[in-house]
């Protein structure tokens, strides 16, 4: 589920359709997946200590039922591409829209533990198709001159999902007293924040109904008239549609379906470029930034900060997430991705370590020394800031540039299921780690940014304003 290749003769790459508002409307229905995908990420962190007390559970136990949805992710990312291949990219959407829906209802009406975990790992499923199947279309869909621009509405439908999915949860929390367990209509306040996931789930499966087939998937199935007349749509009637289709078609015939044996090298298993795309993917993740979207309102509380003052300041670091995402929009192909990633690499570093600092201290009646408390609050912003204006953006636009065109697919695939492993590791690991010593955890992550600086130095080569079949 690659975007094709275009060549100047069909008129492609200088393609501006006449409704480009409706290209627009196009790219953002798709982009809700990315809505759905930040939304059903972080609105757990909402949860987490109701479903703690409700459950008289430890802290193992709450990691597993947190993070066992990234068993899902990584199953739905694996197979999503095949899946579209084979019913379409629309049918897939509808598929994860349902699985959304479902996954939000059942988490929401738990009758045990266990399925409360099921259900998560339904929704994790559908977060990893979407994670897969929104780029793949937009970028199928977009018109060379913008592809870009409309490829970045994924991530920043990813920002904005993280943040409402805390304003909501705020909200829901201000309606029941500030308490995640006080009823509203005889449901628990935190039963509502899995719930309401429904209302965008099924927006996303309506959407679906409004937009077109890719055209490259319609192509592929042998309806070449149906796909001339989206080529139309999205990139303009001036264009060669004929020489556009052919074009798609010639491509298709020539890409190399790369595999696992692609990717391995003569001594140290995979090849060197491979082993570079999972140190990126891992060190995004070991540097903690999920703890910031998974568990920040249980942090906070910990450090006594009470419950409503927490969700408040979990919603303000997720609009610092999309500042960052911006920053990083902006900077990235002017400053490039190298010195985007060790600028975030060091700033991540410098707050991570000054909350391993603010940590260290002895509570006070059950919080922080003002000064403490203060820097916490203020690190874990500028944190959050650093990993987005960087690692947030960069680690995907080097991953989708950084390899062979004979085995970027595969490689790609490898790279992102270590980021899921990294990712559960992190999300499992923290409740524990949390409970032997907190400060010593947030030292363990500041080491990785640390260590994330001469990776980058010695191993990573800057992209920027290269072809990709430079690449090697």
């Amino acid at each position: 589920m690659t975007s094709t290749s275009q060549t100047p003769g069909s008129g492609a790459r200088a393609a501006h359709p006449e409704h480009l508002g409706h290209v627009i409307f196009i790219t953002a229905a798709a982009a809700m997946g990315g809505f759905l995908f930040g939304y059903d990420s972080a609105v757990i962190n909402g949860a987490v200590e109701a479903i703690r007390d409700r459950y008289g559970i430890g802290s193992g136990t709450l990691a597993e039922v947190i993070a066992i949805a990234l068993i899902g992710c990584a199953i739905g990312a694996a197979t999503a591409g095949r899946i579209a291949d084979r019913i379409g990219r629309i049918r897939c959407m509808r598929i994860a829209s349902v699985l959304f829906t479902i996954s939000a209802i059942g988490s929401a009406l738990p009758f045990a533990l266990w399925d409360l975990a099921f259900w998560r790992i339904i929704g994790g499923f559908a977060i990893g198709m979407a994670s897969v199947i929104g780029p793949a279309y937009i970028a199928e869909v977009s018109p060379a001159a913008y592809r870009g621009r409309l490829g970045s509405f994924q991530q920043a439908a990813i920002v904005i999902g993280i943040a409402i999915s805390q304003l909501v949860n705020f909200g829901i929390l201000q309606l029941a007293d500030g308490k995640q367990r006080g009823t509203i209509g005889g449901i628990e306040a935190w039963q509502w924040m899995l719930g309401v996931m429904v209302v965008p789930a099924l927006l996303y499966g309506l959407l679906s109904f409004a937009i077109p087939e890719s055209p490259r998937y319609l192509i592929s199935v042998g309806k070449n008239e149906r796909a001339k007349e989206i080529l139309a749509e999205v990139e303009g009637k001036e264009v060669d549609l004929d020489a556009r289709v052919a074009e798609i078609q010639t491509a298709m015939h020539r890409e190399h379906k790369s595999t696992f044996k692609d990717l391995l090298g003569s001594r140290f298993g995979f090849l060197p470029i491979v082993w570079v795309g999972i140190g990126l993917s891992v060190f995004q993740q070991l540097v903690g930034i999920n703890v910031a979207f998974y568990y920040s309102a249980t942090l906070w509380q910990s450090v006594g900060i009470d419950p409503t003052a927490s969700f408040f300041w979990s919603f303000t670091t997720s609009i610092v997430n999309i500042i960052g995402t911006v920053i990083a929009m902006v900077l990235v192909d002017r400053v490039g991705r190298k010195p985007l990633a060790l600028a975030g690499s060091t700033g991540m570093a410098i707050a991570l370590a000054c909350e391993a600092w603010a940590f260290s201290a002895e509570l006070v009646n059950g919080k922080l020394p003002t000064t403490q408390g203060v820097v916490a609050l203020v690190a874990a912003h500028v944190f959050v800031l650093f990993f987005a204006l960087s690692w947030g953006v960069v680690v995907w636009v080097f991953l989708g540039e950084m390899f062979p065109n004979k085995i970027r697919a595969a490689a790609l695939g490898v790279a992102a299921s270590a980021q899921w492993i990294a990712n559960w590791a992190i999300t499992a690991s923290f409740p524990s780690l949390a409970d032997w010593n907190l400060s010593g955890t947030y030292i363990i992550y500041t080491c990785f940014a640390v260590l994330s600086i001469p990776f980058v130095l010695k191993f990573v080569k800057e992209t920027k304003g290269k072809a990709l079949e430079e690449m090697g």
